[in-house]
């Protein structure tokens, strides 16, 4: 049966030729990177140069970028080193952030007496500026703000630059949880204010299990991970090398082909969006798909039906791969809470399309065919 893949903000496949950059690595220059000898060199020598070129791409320095398991542990890394190292023990965020990074600070204010705030959402999704600032100037303690850069299920964008310089402001730390935009937008580290990012290669064509942490260099923080000098004593364990080889590859090809890959997605993006209203009646967006937002993301509210609440399953069988929110949370059985946040309505059921450059037109046309059959 053939399948379309209409899921790629949970993750995408891996490009071929990320997967050529990495070979070399997973045979031949197989070295342990701390050893000494040549084929331990060698191992080094791939991750600096990693390192390298993701600082590069990312307007940073190369001693700002740490690789790490992904984007879940760089969220963590930096929400820890903010309250044990930068004194914060106030903490603003949003309710429709990840997981990731909704209970690292939902556990840090129940297990260390963290004040945790979350910033009042617009109609449309985007975060409040004007009570964030409010929160800002009322609160006497040093304060984190984590706010996410895209939203991964709605795909509303952060104003990044309005909300670093209030931080700026404030004197407060700002990490962006930007696992959904490394690699989709363009990046100038030297002229925003943030503290932390992070990344996952996973989310643009890149391997599983690797991710990157962008650390200010103006930061003195201690390691989330203990038992080892690695990433300059940063974060202990054996390097994922290839894993950090196909990262640093991925970032590259998404910014050299950022523009016309970014054109073709929200085209097909906008096409569907146009092809749900025209065809399929009753259906509303979640968030601001007309505005500022992620361009490989939509999500469509139907009417619940009988025949809407199995969409999902029903989609499945077809060999439609699409979501009804988060990944992280596909397999249990409740509801959205970035939904839950913005479109309470028990009346309406949400799915989310993602789209990547190897999808097309005919694609969506045929899911269209099968939502119109299904509903």
């Amino acid at each position: 049966m053939k399948r379309i893949y209409f899921d790629n903000a949970a993750t995408t496949s891996l490009d071929q030729e990320v997967l050529d950059e990495m070979l070399p690595y997973l045979t031949e220059k197989f070295g342990n990177p701390s050893s000494i000898y040549s084929y331990g060199r060698e191992s080094r020598l791939g991750i600096e140069n990693a390192r390298k070129s993701v600082a590069k791409i990312l307007g940073a320095n190369p001693g700002e970028i740490f690789f790490t398991s992904g984007g879940t542990e760089s969220t963590n890394t930096a929400i820890l080193a903010a309250i044990r190292d930068l004194g914060c023990r106030h903490i603003i965020s949003s309710p429709i952030e990840h997981h990731a990074t909704l209970h690292t600070v939902e556990y840090f204010h129940k297990a260390e007496g963290i004040r945790l705030s979350h910033v009042k959402l617009l109609p449309n999704g985007h975060v409040d500026l004007e009570d964030l600032r409010q929160l800002l100037a009322s609160a006497p303690e040093k304060t984190l703000v984590t706010l996410m850069h895209a939203n991964n299920e709605i795909g509303n964008l952060l104003d990044m630059q309005a909300v670093g310089n209030l931080c700026k402001e404030f004197d407060a730390i700002f990490h962006s949880d930007t696992v959904q935009t490394v690699g989709h937008y363009p990046f100038d580290l030297r002229h925003t204010h943030v503290h932390f990012i992070n990344g996952a290669g996973h989310k643009f064509h890149g391997p599983k299990g690797v991710g990157i942490l962008y650390i200010n260099e103006n930061l003195k923080i201690t390691p989330f991970i203990q038992g080892g000098s690695q990433e300059r004593n940063m974060r202990a364990g054996t390097e994922n090398l290839y894993g950090i080889v196909g990262f640093a590859k991925a970032l590259e090809l998404a910014t050299k082909e950022h523009e016309a890959h970014s054109n073709h997605i929200n085209a097909v993006r906008m096409y569907m969006a146009e092809q749900l209203q025209k065809q399929i009646p009753g259906v509303t967006f979640n968030g601001d798909l007309f505005g500022r937002s992620l361009y490989t993301v939509l999500n469509a509210s139907f009417p619940k039906t009988e025949k809407s609440e199995m969409i999902l399953f029903n989609m499945d069988i077809a060999g439609i791969c699409v979501s009804g929110g988060s990944a992280c949370t596909s397999g249990a059985d409740i509801g959205s809470h970035v939904i839950g946040a913005i479109n309470p309505d028990p009346n309406r059921v949400a799915v989310r399309f993602s789209f990547s450059k190897y999808n097309t037109k005919e694609e969506v046309d045929e899911v269209i065919a099968k939502l119109k059959e299904l509903l």
